[in-house]
């Protein structure tokens, strides 16, 4: 019994299709949905709907994203180093959806959540944000990250990102990463709104800029290229593309 058990784990975590992975985490993942997206969300919202429509597109929203949460896929956890990229991905599905059911566009719809993130980032990482951006270009964080890049060719969960790490000459660019497969572009195609994941794809932007990473990409996977291609460059401005 044992051994059958432990079978059916190792064929789960090889395909990885944990159905309903997050399903058992809603109450942590809502809790985290109101703290952040709830309270920076509604300030951006307010700002372009007024208060009273702020508060019912948010309440929406949240319902929205509570129906997502167990069609979210495993692509390992906390192991991940990308998972919080999927959760808040889906956080701007969830949004998506509800203003586009009020007949605003992906373009709008995308603007208004770049902009709530852009805040949520200020705020919550603080001065940190820049000793943190320093820590992007130190030996160890390069190690960890080829290692990381190297877990994600082994495909264990087929709705994962794939990467591999580039060195760089210190000039053009420190280090980078090229994307080759993105789980937010599977999942959002496979719920349909692939018309709004180059949107996500300007999150990357955003965070750059709140740490001070200097990123430069010249393609992405959302909008038809091979692959992603992260350039990063200390003390550069962020190149938005």
């Amino acid at each position: 019994m044992l051994d059958s058990l432990r079978s059916l784990e190792l064929a789960t975590i090889a395909t990885g299709s944990s159905v309903g992975y997050y399903a058992s985490q809603k109450p942590k993942l809502l809790k985290d949905f109101d703290k952040t997206f709830g309270k920076y969300g509604r300030r951006t919202l307010a700002r372009h709907y007024g208060d009273d429509l702020a508060g019912q597109i948010l309440l929406e929203s949240r319902r929205e994203y509570e129906a997502l949460i167990p069609q979210i896929p495993n692509v390992g956890g906390k192991e991940n180093p990308n998972e919080g990229a999927l959760i808040q991905g889906t956080w701007g599905l969830a949004l998506y959806r509800v203003l586009k059911s009020r007949g605003k566009t992906a373009d709008e719809s995308g603007r208004v959540f770049y902009e709530g993130a852009e805040a949520m980032l200020r705020s919550i990482l603080g001065p940190l944000r820049y000793i943190g951006g320093r820590w992007q270009f130190t030996r160890s964080n390069m190690d960890k990250l080829k290692k990381q890049a190297s877990e994600s060719q082994k495909r264990l969960y087929p709705d994962d990102w794939v990467w591999s790490f580039v060195q760089g000459d210190g000039k053009e660019f420190d280090w980078g990463l090229d994307n080759t497969e993105c789980a937010i572009v599977k999942f959002f195609h496979a719920q349909g709104v692939d018309e709004f994941v180059p949107y996500m794809c300007r999150l990357d932007f955003a965070m750059s800029k709140a740490m001070g990473m200097g990123l430069a990409r010249t393609k992405t996977i959302a909008d038809g290229g091979e692959k992603c291609d992260f350039r990063f460059k200390r003390g550069r401005e962020t190149k938005q593309d």
